[in-house]
């Protein structure tokens, strides 16, 4: 295998560890510093920064793609930057993943969604990501690329958790009436992805989140018991103060079906609940001390 990897973030390094103890091959990871290039070498990853990097002879070598980046001012940096390249080399791949996000179905007033259901944003990023996944699923069919999109809710894990707010007192429970979320583990998105890798179809569009859709003030209560400190103040959303792109997360309300990824691709969820993944990470702090 020779993956690219087009945004090394938070869970294109989670894909790495999780690949360590059984794939061989080459992992080359963008990010847009140098001095963050300079970071990725310790995790056994050959850094390109990007966009600058020509980035053709990693491509003509390639086996395997992920693309992780967002839409910049509404535009995929991939495409913007290579698409001449993907359009050229599009057969060459076994596959090709575009990490996308459940914000492309919108507002569906806490109803359940699948892959099927219609594309209906409710935010610019939202509209953003379903202008970007058309443009990558018409390279795919003008010119055979082994296009899997997979679409992700809200992230958590080690370092990305609720604990620290909890505990410095930042945290805050908003009560909106209905309001429910979607969520999963990056240990789990990794997992999921390596699964696709080692079964192509292309074409597929995955769900992947957990088994727990929930309200986002139950979570925060969750981590604040485990860490047996008060509950963080509630307050009603009509009366937050919140950044707009905070407040743009609550326009939408939806539990997101995980069926497809875990008949298809055989994904046994490590943390099918976020209890399990608090707990979890709760747990990992401890034996740290």
């Amino acid at each position: 295998m020779k993956l690219v990897i087009f945004g090394m973030g938070y869970s294109a390094q989670a894909l790495v560890e999780e690949m360590r103890p059984f794939a061989s091959g080459t992992v080359i990871g963008t990010t847009r510093s140098a001095a963050k290039a300079e970071s990725l070498k310790a995790l056994g990853v050959e850094p390109r920064v990007f966009p600058g990097a020509d980035m053709r002879a990693e491509l003509e070598s390639a086996t395997h793609v992920l693309i992780t980046a967002g839409p910049e001012d509404g535009a995929d940096p991939v495409l913007k930057h290579l698409r001449p390249i993907f359009e050229e080399l599009a057969d060459r791949f076994q596959w090709v993943g575009y990490l996308s996000t459940t914000g492309v179905y919108g507002d569906h007033k806490g109803a359940w969604v699948d892959e099927s259901a219609p594309l209906t944003p409710a935010t610019r990023r939202g509209r953003a990501r379903v202008t970007t996944e058309g443009e990558w699923k018409a390279l795919a069919r003008d010119h055979g690329l082994a296009l899997h999109i997979f679409r992700l809710p809200g992230i958590y894990g080690p370092g990305r958790g609720p604990f620290e707010k909890v505990r410095n007192g930042t945290a805050r429970r908003i009560i909106k009436e209905g309001q429910v979320f979607s969520r999963i583990h990056v240990e789990d998105i990794a997992q999921s992805l390596l699964a696709s890798m080692a079964q192509p179809r292309p074409g597929a569009i995955y769900n992947i989140c957990d088994n727990d859709p929930a309200p986002p003030e139950d979570v925060l209560t969750y981590a604040a018991e485990l860490l047996g400190v008060d509950l963080p103040p509630a307050v009603r959303f009509e009366e937050a103060e919140m950044t707009p792109m905070a407040r743009s997360f609550y326009a939408e309300s939806k539990k997101v079906d995980n069926g497809l990824m875990k008949r298809e691709l055989g994904v046994k969820l490590r943390y099918p609940t976020y209890r399990a993944g608090l707990d979890a990470l709760f747990a990992a702090e401890l034996s740290k001390g």
